[in-house]
């Protein structure tokens, strides 16, 4: 995921045309690792904290310790950053990887609603925590395996 950032102009004269613009990912944007990290962590804290999450907890079994590892290595290269996931476990298959799982819209609802808070939490750009919060959305709905 690649997001525009704007560069500085290179002299005076591009000071009345157009700001030129680098590719800045999303990894970038959102500080690298320690960020992506710190987002997961607090996800899956929240998801043990707030009992509106508690069908998305009882999902995941007892313990939280491999989704966290993988949600962090899937986002990292899902966000333009390493490819931890690929290179651990090839191509990520989430629809299939999931279909185990029973997840209906209020497991989606739950899932997007704890990124959400996750990303308030730990200081997330409004602009960005938006742009991802749909992007979670989509996939989230596409994952849906069970019609309510």
């Amino acid at each position: 995921m690649v997001i525009q950032a704007p560069s500085e102009p290179t002299s005076n004269n591009d000071a009345d045309q157009d700001t030129p613009r680098e590719q800045v990912t999303v990894f970038e944007a959102i500080g690298g690792e320690p960020r992506v990290r710190e987002l997961v962590d607090r996800f899956y804290d929240l998801m043990d904290l707030d009992e509106d999450l508690r069908e998305l907890r009882e999902a995941h079994g007892p313990s939280l310790d491999n989704a966290r590892d993988r949600l962090f290595w899937f986002l990292c290269g899902w966000m333009g950053g390493p490819d931890h996931y690929i290179s651990r476990f090839g191509h990520p298959r989430l629809r299939a990887r999931h279909l185990p799982f029973s997840i209906g819209s209020a497991e989606r609802d739950q899932w997007v609603i704890c990124m959400g808070r996750a990303m308030r939490d730990i200081g997330v750009d409004e602009e960005l925590g938006e742009r991802l919060l749909r992007s979670f959305f989509q996939t989230a709905d596409w994952m849906r395996n069970r019609q309510d």
